[in-house]
């Protein structure tokens, strides 16, 4: 299965589309938070981001999904910086440190080549990490490497708080989304995250993800996944992400042949293990907490996807894990 977006090169329609997104940058509307900024003449918007990207690492990952990861790994790269200020990020020395990020700041050439090297390497797939703020930017490195022999799926691996416009424009580039759906309620998502309204517009943005890619996941003969959309749910202590009323909204809006994984490897870190105002999220999540997690899967009828082990989730981004040690296993396995 080739990637949507040699059919959009192939009609001369890859380059217009990037031009689209790249124009959304003069007076930033990349993400809701609408900031307004000019950032083709390098103006530092809400998300301390200029007209280049910034790329902290690349490297191929193999603490993803099964399907992601494979036996070669995914061709991650993880951009700096993020439109959202979680109290509780396990990366906020690359997603909160603007000013030494912006000494990571690449030409759109360079991010291409950093493609084909993961593509070189023998990754199965690109996954962007953090992508919503450098969206145009990212669309014009792929355009770029496409040109050059890129032939691997993009991975757009997201927290959600995406523009629905910049999301239809990605539409035939990005193959597989990867969101998280980090709250249900979004006082919790001003509260933990310092963005307004994250349900109404992480809801938006994962529903036209799904207009995209349908209901099903599309995978090759060696089981790797090739389009679609996997939602991320991440258990929080004290059910401040609102679990049950986010497999609801799965299950009615998009059906429950949507995909999930359900992730345990939350643990207090950064704001959220030093400041007492979050104090709820000073603790890794309890036994029980997971395990009533796990069982709203089946309660609920959630057909599709992955949940990490509880013990192994500590692991998550280990790059040597034993059979025994991977965190993800396939829903079904749970329920069957």
């Amino acid at each position: 299965m080739d990637p949507k977006y040699l059919t959009l090169l192939a009609a001369n329609e890859f380059e217009a589309r990037v031009e689209r997104l790249e124009a959304l940058l003069a007076s930033c509307t990349i993400c809701p938070k609408d900031c307004g900024n000019d950032r083709l003449k390098d103006e530092i918007a809400a998300c301390y981001s200029g007209r280049l990207p910034i790329v902290s690492s690349y490297t191929a990952h193999f603490g993803e999904e099964p399907v992601l990861s494979g036996t070669n790994g995914a061709g991650n790269i993880f951009f700096g910086n993020c439109n959202l200020r979680c109290v509780y990020c396990q990366n906020y020395q690359i997603s909160q440190t603007w000013k030494q990020q912006r000494k990571n700041e690449v030409t759109h050439e360079r991010l291409a080549e950093m493609m084909l090297e993961l593509q070189d390497q023998g990754c199965h797939n690109i996954g962007f990490v953090s992508p919503t703020h450098f969206a145009p930017q990212m669309a014009r490195a792929i355009f770029i490497a496409v040109q050059n022999g890129l032939r691997l799926p993009i991975v757009y691996n997201t927290n959600a708080y995406d523009s629905v416009e910049v999301l239809k424009l990605l539409d035939g580039i990005v193959d597989v989304y990867l969101p998280d759906m980090k709250y249900a309620d979004s006082d919790a998502g001003f509260q933990y995250s310092k963005v307004r309204d994250y349900a109404l517009h992480a809801r938006n943005a994962i529903k036209e993800m799904h207009r995209q890619m349908g209901p099903t996941l599309q995978f090759d003969e060696d089981g790797l996944l090739k389009r679609g959309l996997l939602i991320r749910l991440l258990v929080l202590p004290n059910d401040i992400a609102g679990l049950e009323d986010n497999l609801r909204w799965i299950r009615s809006e998009l059906g429950p042949q949507t995909a999930v994984s359900l992730m345990a490897q939350y643990y207090a870190t950064h704001k959220a293990a030093t400041d007492d105002r979050y104090i709820l999220l000073s603790r890794r999540i309890s036994e029980r907490e997971w395990s009533d997690a796990v069982s709203l899967l089946e309660d609920l009828g959630i057909e599709e996807g992955f949940m990490q082990e509880y013990e192994s989730a500590s692991y998550y981004y280990r790059p040597d894990f034993t059979d025994a040690e991977k965190p993800f296993k396939d829903i079904r396995d749970f329920q069957e």
